[in-house]
């Protein structure tokens, strides 16, 4: 791969960790928490957090997708690698380690999308209209918390692997 194409590769997939990455910190740590102690179970709550999922996981799967696609690039690429299922050296050690992390937070994010948020968004839009169980919509709402907590720690984990493979 020339310098040029490299560069770009690096520019996209930094671009990518910025939004995916920081974007997962950013709302599970400030905007969410911030919404919860500021609307406290209000039906805006469900309106505002229903729009801000529908916003940023499109986005969030664009940077994953990106991710990976300037990631295989760049290790094919690196005179450490190998070869598929070579692990002899610390840095194929360790970037296994970084695409377990990446898979397991992945499933995390594939599970909140297609089961917790849907069900959550059903809960919130019958809570809305005076219908729904604010009981079930807590649950709900605590397993996305769970969720995007794990996603949040395995994130700092991934970071800190792209940190160790940069220093071998």
């Amino acid at each position: 791969m020339s310098e040029a194409a490299l560069a770009l590769s690096l520019f996209f997939h930094i671009g990518a960790t910025v939004i995916w990455i920081g974007g997962i910190l950013l709302v599970t740590f400030l905007v969410v928490p911030e919404l919860n102690r500021a609307l406290a179970d209000q039906p805006a709550l469900y309106q505002l957090l229903r729009r801000l999922r529908k916003r940023f996981t499109p986005l969030g799967n664009l940077s994953l997708a990106a991710l990976i696609v300037t990631g295989l690039l760049q290790m094919s690429t690196n005179p450490n690698y190998e070869g598929l299922l070579s692990f002899s050296n610390r840095w194929s050690q360790v970037l296994l380690l970084k695409h377990l992390l990446l898979i397991v937070m992945a499933a995390a994010g594939l599970l909140l999308q297609i089961a917790v948020a849907p069900a959550l968004e059903r809960t919130s839009l019958l809570l809305e209209r005076g219908q729904g169980d604010a009981g079930e919509w807590s649950r709900l709402r605590q397993r996305e918390r769970r969720l995007s907590l794990l996603i949040a720690a395995l994130a700092v984990l991934i970071l800190a692997a792209s940190a160790w493979l940069t220093a071998i």
